[in-house]
């Protein structure tokens, strides 16, 4: 063994072989002499790599032992990651002291999805730059900083927004680019990637075919942007000019053959989109996508599933996969497993039909987040905000009694409390929305700062910003407790610091926060621009009303205009009188019957008259003695009798008289 070493050594210091398979050669011929030499068995893992025969490395080291693997810890935690075993390689790297082992570190947990600690490695490499160049460690620095944005960790991430060495190279153009999509900045992604694309095309030391090797990822990802955006037609038409089977990676192969589908213009036939995406995830190893990638993948698997009608298969594999869950989660995927299942037992039906074969599943789900939003949403979209209330308030009245901090953390999840604020608001009940964001606010709080994300930390800022304009005096107190909390936990934020100069102005233009408070858009330039003379005459601000509210006010029917003049309706012909004449104004009494009319006279004269007024309001009842048909009654003169013919004139009383005849007189 010790005049093989030799031999080997000096082979390689004589002949300076640069071909690695020479060099391989040359191990072998060794090895054969001597299968204990660690040198040759060094040497011989060493060429396996440079020729990207990793599967036959890792057969090396077995046979080698563990004094070769202890002797090149790198060069074997570098044959583990590049044979799809990024956990064992990490777990191997971090035994190693030198500076290889934590780039290969880095790389490893980068593809086990660590990225926090693949930043941490990162940020040490760069902090101490040795032989490394600074280019390479600022691209790997961008695509771990995208894939924070993308794993919901954009919290980690130190640089949002990229200087100009970023817009150097078409690598980290890109890594910006994606960094952007993942914040949902689609527009600014978009005009990265065209930055990205212009550099590589004007790149002189590649290649027609290397830049048509590096731009395929950037189009993919163009496509995707596109779709988002809603142009169907721009996204389509640069799709059909990637082929796919030129895309060496496995798992963007397939990502661009889904992504071509999504963006057709036209409607793609169900079952041929069903059959492509229908790909196991498992067979794209070792290039398997990413979580969030893969989670998307499952996703489109169930939604072609229901529109190739296969809604029995698609609720029993979804409920297979819900069994095994736990409940409450916030995990996405889990939840989006639950709305595929509503969609599939309601068979692609929405609305109130939907709701008739959804709700009995509660039931057997009552803590499925998945399933209780996708409710919420179908009776918000019948209006019935009303029922979607009760049903998330008797939820979370459930999370609440519990005593398990995973499930309190559901219950105060920024997407849970802005689904039952945002009915809240709608509702009008502005005072509920109020008390949930302080409850919520007084528990997260209560954790430590490292596990506060993104969204906790939008919710203490909406939280403090509804509780400013609570008339409690506690909801003022808790408003200034958050915003002196964020500020002190980002001074840069200035959303923090207007905040805590409305809650707390004593507090916020002391000393300390002089320069922070400094830095806000002074009134008068915010104000520059408002015309108050048109705000006056423009009125009093009405407040909003609920949605309820502003659905019958547009029901109600509008008041008159009386400054316009009405336009006379037209009578139809079937509806008209025989005698009817258009040019004639009609009788304003038509309307009355005919005995309240001006012009009726009633049949048989005085006494016909007298008899119209006892159907009169008013008119005096009839004596004892008369008849219905008489006369009212009216008092009558007293008649004097006569005696022994008074006035001059004799006679009897009985003595008939003629009329102006003899002496008789008037009575």
């Amino acid at each position: 063994m010790s005049s093989s070493v030799p031999t080997l050594t000096s082979l390689l210091k004589q002949t300076e072989i640069e071909d690695h398979a020479e060099v391989l050669k040359a191990a072998d011929s060794t090895l054969k002499q001597s299968k204990g030499d660690r040198d040759a068995q060094h040497a011989r893992v060493v060429a396996l790599l440079k020729l990207d025969r990793f599967d036959d490395a890792i057969q090396s080291f077995a046979a080698g032992g563990e004094k070769l693997k202890e002797k090149a810890r790198l060069e074997y935690a570098y044959a583990l990651y590049k044979s799809g075993k990024p956990s064992e390689a990490a777990e191997i790297a971090r035994q190693g002291v030198e500076r290889g082992h934590r780039h290969v570190e880095a790389q490893a947990s980068y593809r086990t999805e660590d990225f926090r600690r693949a930043a941490e490695l990162y940020q040490q490499l760069a902090s101490q730059l040795e032989d490394d160049a600074e280019a390479d460690l600022r691209i790997n620095t961008g695509a771990v900083d995208a894939q924070l944005e993308w794993a919901g960790q954009g919290e980690l991430v130190h640089k949002k927004k990229r200087g100009r060495e970023d817009m150097e190279a078409f690598e980290t153009a890109y890594n910006a680019a994606c960094g952007s999509i993942a914040r949902g900045e689609l527009g600014q992604g978009e005009v990265l990637l065209r930055r990205a694309r212009g550099l590589c095309n004007a790149l002189e030391d590649l290649n027609e075919e290397e830049k048509q090797a590096e731009l395929l990822p950037i189009t993919v990802q163009q496509v995707y942007v596109l779709s988002r955006q809603g142009r169907i037609a721009e996204a389509e038409k640069l799709a059909q000019g990637i082929d796919a089977r030129r895309i060496p990676d496995v798992s963007t192969r397939h990502i661009a053959e889904v992504n071509s589908v999504a963006a057709s213009g036209t409607s793609a036939n169900p079952f041929l989109a069903q059959r492509l995406v229908a790909k196991d995830i498992e067979s794209l190893k070792p290039d398997y996508p990413f979580h969030y990638q893969s989670s998307i993948l499952k996703q489109n698997k169930h939604a072609t599933d229901l529109l190739s009608l296969k809604f029995a298969g698609t609720a029993d594999s979804t409920a297979e996969l819900l069994a095994k869950a736990s409940s409450p989660s916030l995990d996405a995927y889990h939840n989006s497993l639950s709305v595929m299942n509503a969609a599939a037992h309601a068979r692609n039906r929405t609305g109130k039909e939907a709701l008739k074969h959804i709700l009995p599943l509660l039931e057997k789900r009552p803590n499925d987040v998945g399933l209780i939003l996708t409710i919420v949403q179908l009776y918000v979209l019948t209006g019935n905000t009303a029922s979607a209330i009760t049903l998330v308030e008797s939820f979370l009245a459930r999370l609440e009694q519990s005593s398990a901090a995973a499930e309190l953390d559901v219950r105060y999840a920024p997407g849970v409390i802005g689904a039952i604020t945002s009915l809240y608001h709608s509702a009008g009940r502005r005072g509920h929305a109020q008390t949930e964001f302080a409850k919520a606010a007084t528990h997260w709080r209560r954790k430590s700062r490292e596990r506060r994300d993104a969204g906790v930390v939008h919710l203490l800022k909406a939280a403090g910003s509804a509780l400013l304009e609570s008339a409690e005096p506690e909801h003022q107190k808790l408003a200034s407790e958050i915003f002196v909390e964020l500020h002190e936990l980002d001074g840069s934020d200035r959303y923090a610091a207007a905040g805590l100069l409305a809650a707390s102005p004593e507090t916020a233009l002391s000393s300390s926060s002089d320069e922070q408070m400094s830095s806000l858009q002074p009134v008068d330039r915010l104000i520059s621009g408002i015309d108050i003379d048109s705000l006056e005459n423009a009125g009093v601000a009405q407040p909003p009303l609920p949605a309820n509210a502003a659905a019958a006010a547009q029901r109600k029917r509008p008041a008159a205009d009386d400054t316009k003049p009405k336009k006379p309706k037209k009578l139809l012909k079937s509806r008209a009188p025989k005698d009817y004449d258009a040019s004639k104004q009609p009788d304003p009494e038509r309307w009355l019957p005919l005995r309240d009319r001006s012009t009726y006279r009633p049949k048989g004269g005085k006494k016909g008259k007298a008899k119209q007024n006892l159907y009169s309001q008013g008119a005096a009842p009839a004596l004892a003695g008369e008849s219905e048909g008489s006369r009212p009654a009216t008092p009558a003169a007293e008649v004097v009798k006569g005696k022994g013919g008074a006035g001059g004139g004799g006679g009897t009383g009985g003595g008939k008289k003629k009329k102006g005849k003899g002496g008789g007189g008037k009575w």
